[in-house]
């Protein structure tokens, strides 16, 4: 046996809580490895190519890229850092030598930091701390130091990985330092860092070729494309090769390899042949999986791999059944919206689809409900219409056959004023509170553990209570024994009890009612929720009600009535909002909320039957 190592290759994966700076970062190391010409026009966030994650500033799905420094070629690969994409994170660690941890020298260390940092030393990687953000006046790096190190010694890290390089950053100005107090010109110490610090891949070039699968990607041409390291061996085109896996040890397919991509820069290469530490595009693998090793035929030898953490959320996608269905979807079948699920399972491997006895319902189960919410505005955008119902917890049941919930450690940063009215908000919804620490600029920031059906429909009445102002993180802490019932929503809702448009007159007398969601115009029909009742209860009204014909009529009678704008839901708040007897109905040009059941006798009857 005789292990090489390729002193021409680094691989690295950029980790660190969400809005830190990741994909800014690497912008910035691709236009200073001159990846793009001098006069090139390249838009912000480059890396984030998905409508949706330029919209909302967050990276979805790891991406890989790679630039050469000084004859050395770096693959990067920019890591989502949400929790509900902590998939993603778990994956692509077994593709790199070591990390870079990003850690915004304002806020510091954050729940999500700790969840990757304690991937990456699992693994035994080593560390680049680089602190960002280093130009923003309220910077603090010295305490964020510290922070890191007491986290890191907390994660039991190895001496090794405690004498990490502490690096200080501006992405966005696209310049680094080693030392606080000095403003850098460009990113050159980061780069000499990562090619001093991180090792060099290595391997056995003698045997057969083993490449463990870490990330999928998907193309209508070729179909999946496995993305993976080459750990030992090389691979090459039209080789022939036995897909097995760790877990499956039925698994033993023989395949051969159509095409080869290398990365560079923000385009994938063709290439014939790629050796120990290459980071490889594979196509012409029919049904590859993450976590699949593509071995010589003569060694299949599994690579061992960490199973992706299982869902803890779920809804139910339902071919729409009401008056409006059809109108303005292109996909509205549920042949069409389950062809549809299952294709995003290509990709998306913390997702889960399942059939249930009803063929117009689909079970989809996932990491939270931005990780559910971000699909259904994929599928809105691509013409689908259908209902969702409100997202549930996965329950689970332990040895003793106790009802098991899953739990979150969630951080709340908020201005001193509402920290009481954050406590009680929570406390009701069964949190814990477990510490409170004041933060340099006199922000107070709670820390809670909190069954994580508590956080369903949390976050819209946390920034009206906050202002605006207040910041939430939570990150996924195991299961725990039931905590007990929680009530998601203390108003009723205003439903309109006859089909159709809704009218001046009608929307004037029921806004005394309560806030509504809809405006004059607005087509409507029975059992459609309008607005928000001010009291407990459900309240039917009628919005397409028109003033009767009289003789002593005033035509300037109608104009003088003045309407409250409506209060628009978006995607998010309206998921929030529904309640278990709803349902959110999603169209490429519309959100409605509406009862599951549409007659109001039958509602009363469902409602006294229990």
């Amino acid at each position: 046996m005789s292990i090489e190592k390729r002193e021409q290759i680094r691989n690295i994966a950029i980790i660190a809580h969400v809005d830190h700076g990741k994909t800014t970062l690497v912008d910035g190391m691709l236009r200073q490895s001159g990846v793009f010409r001098a006069n090139q026009e390249v838009r912000e966030r480059v890396m984030d190519s998905g409508d949706i994650e330029r919209e909302r500033g967050i990276t979805i799905l790891s991406k890989n890229t790679a630039v050469t420094w000084n004859g050395v070629k770096i693959n990067i690969i920019d890591t989502p850092g949400h929790a509900d994409f902590g998939g993603e994170v778990e994956r692509v660690l077994k593709m790199v030598n070591g990390v870079i941890l990003l850690v915004d020298a304002f806020e510091g260390v954050m729940p999500q930091t700790r969840f990757v940092l304690k991937k990456a030393l699992d693994l035994d990687l080593p560390v680049i701390v680089c602190l960002n953000k280093i130009d923003r006046p309220e910077a603090r790096p010295e305490d964020v130091v510290d922070e890191v190190l007491e986290l890191m010694m907390d994660l039991d890290a190895s001496d090794a990985q405690l004498e990490c390089p502490f690096l200080y950053a501006s992405a966005r100005t696209g310049v680094c330092s080693r030392d606080p107090y000095e403003e850098g010109t460009d990113l050159t110490p980061l780069f000499e860092t990562i090619l001093d610090y991180i090792p060099a891949p290595e391997g056995d070039p003698e045997k057969g070729t083993q490449i463990l699968i870490s990330t999928i990607d998907y193309n209508e041409y070729v179909g999946r494309i496995g993305i993976g390291k080459v750990d030992n061996g090389s691979i090459r085109v039209g080789q022939e090769i036995i897909r097995v896996n760790y877990h499956d040890p039925g698994l033993r397919e023989k395949t051969r390899v159509t095409k080869l991509y290398e990365f560079d820069g923000l385009e994938k290469v063709d290439v014939k042949e790629a050796e120990i530490g290459s980071v490889v595009a594979i196509s012409g693998i029919g049904d590859l999986q993450i976590g699949d090793t593509i071995c010589a035929v003569d060694d299949p030898a599994p690579i061992p791999f960490q199973k992706i953490s299982e869902p803890t959320i779920a809804m139910n996608f339902i071919v729409n059944d009401s008056p409006l269905a059809g109108l303005e979807g292109k996909y509205c079948t549920s042949r069409q919206i389950r062809e549809r699920l299952f294709r995003e399972l290509n990709t998306d491997v913390s997702l889960r689809v399942e059939d249930t006895e009803n063929t117009d319902t689909f079970r989809v189960a996932g990491r939270g409900e931005l990780h559910l919410s971000v699909l259904i505005e994929k599928m809105r955008r691509e013409g689908y219409e259908f209902a969702v119902s409100k997202a549930e917890v996965i329950f689970k049941q332990d040895e003793k056959g106790r009802k098991m919930e899953p739990m979150e450690t969630t951080y709340v940063d908020v201005p001193q004023d509402f920290s009481g009215t954050c406590i009680s908000m929570l406390s009701e919804r069964k949190g814990e509170l477990r510490g409170m620490t004041t933060l340099a600029d006199g922000t107070t920031r709670l820390e809670f553990s909190i069954p994580s059906r508590g956080l369903i429909g949390f976050h819209g009445p946390f920034l009206t209570a906050t202002k605006g102002t207040g910041v939430i993180n939570s990150i996924f802490d195991g299961y725990a024994p039931f905590k007990g019932e929680i009530a998601y929503r203390k108003n009723g809702s205003l439903v309109a009890f006859e089909d159709g448009d809704a009218v001046t007159y009608g929307l004037f007398a029921a806004q005394e009612r309560g806030p509504l969601f809809i405006g004059p115009g607005e087509r409507v029909y029975a059992g459609m929720v309008v607005g928000e009742s001010a009291k407990g209860e459900e309240i039917e009204i009628n919005v397409c009600k028109t003033k009767h014909l009289t003789n002593t009529r005033s035509s300037s009678a109608d104009e003088a009535l003045t309407l409250t704008p409506p209060k628009v839901l978006s995607l998010e708040q309206a998921m929030d909002y529904i309640d278990t007897d709803e349902l959110l109905e999603v169209t490429p040009k519309s959100l409605r909320i509406r009862k599951k059941i549409l007659d109001s006798r039958l509602r009363k009857r469902s409602r006294i039957n229990g």
